[in-house]
């Protein structure tokens, strides 16, 4: 634990996390002063709540945003996972067998996306464009664009329960980052997925299969939206044609606030853990403070543009 505490409070560690965490700080001070309602206890839970779902594409957006290409589809494989779930209790299968099938179901719309783009060679972009929209028209080919309820109590429990004085969610969220930062971090395909995203030319003549790391990548991608899918329709008892709406910027904003480059090859879990608690403090300062929702939408676009431009500078810097 002592060393594990150590490698963050390091030198390196304090100057590439030390600028958001001073965000989180400032952001923190700013609204604790503007509501008196932001700094306790229960609004602070449930912000890590409201920003589980953001948080999961988040990690999942990493490895894709880290090999320099974009996933634009996660909101909307978001919402057919969830509507995946409400059909197969519909039908009358168990929790076990439907949480199978909707994992599957994200694996399978992410290694499209993957296959498209790695081997088909189009781009990433326009791909994943065009999947948003096809996606999103599945959700609604069950009900006719009408909610689906959800009423398996083992489901629900996941966004009702908490387990060891915490809700189920937040231990999910920090499973999930667990086991992103050891891929990522620690593991061969991990130092793949960096020198696929740093230099594919290099990465090729050291005999890296780059086409099937990106398949690999974007079906990842696939199975965290899923992820984010049960959670949002079990902290909403249903599968709502229209979730996930506009969680692909959220979750785009959070990896380059954390310091993944849009170009490619620089990135970490903790930094993109850092960048969506940023994103669920601007958004639930701004409805504590009744901030209407279009100015909401407008400061979120101004944060993604920020994110963008110390990208930019960060990346010449390095030049």
């Amino acid at each position: 634990m002592k060393s594990f505490v150590s490698k963050f409070t390091s030198a390196p560690a304090v100057r590439e996390y030390g600028g958001i965490v001073a965000s989180l700080i400032v952001l923190c001070v700013v609204f604790s002063v503007l509501s008196p309602r932001f700094l306790v206890f229960y609004n602070l839970l449930n912000i890590v709540q409201q920003v589980s779902v953001v948080a999961v594409l988040a990690f999942g957006m990493t490895y894709v945003i880290l090999l320099g290409e974009i996933d634009l589809s996660v909101g909307s494989i978001l919402a057919v996972a969830g509507m995946v779930a409400a059909q197969c209790f519909a039908i009358g299968l168990g929790f076990w067998p439907t949480l199978g099938l909707t994992l599957l179901s994200g694996a399978i719309m992410g290694a499209f996306n993957g296959v498209l783009a790695a081997y088909l060679l189009l781009p990433s972009f326009i791909v994943t464009v065009a999947t948003m929209g096809i996606f999103r028209g599945l959700v609604s080919l069950p009900t006719g664009g009408l909610p689906a309820p959800i009423n398996n109590d083992a489901w629900l429990a996941i966004g009702a329960e908490n387990w060891l004085g915490l809700p189920i969610i937040i231990w999910i969220v920090l499973a999930l980052f667990a086991f992103n930062f050891v891929l990522l971090a620690k593991t061969v395909f991990g130092r793949r997925a960096y020198l696929a995203g740093g230099n594919k030319e290099a990465a090729v003549y050291s005999g890296i299969r780059v086409k099937r790391i990106k398949v690999i990548i974007f079906t990842i991608s696939g199975v965290m939206a899923a992820i984010g899918g049960i959670l949002l329709s079990s902290r909403l008892g249903s599968a709502q044609t229209n979730a996930g709406l506009g969680y692909e910027l959220d979750a785009i904003a959070a990896a380059v606030l954390g310091g993944t480059s849009l170009a490619g090859g620089v990135g970490t879990m903790v930094g993109t853990l850092l960048g969506a608690l940023i994103i669920g403090i601007i958004n639930n300062g701004m409805s504590l403070l009744s901030v209407p929702y279009f100015y909401q939408l407008i400061v979120k676009g101004l944060v993604i543009l920020l994110a963008v431009w110390i990208d930019v500078r960060s990346k010449t810097n390095r030049g």
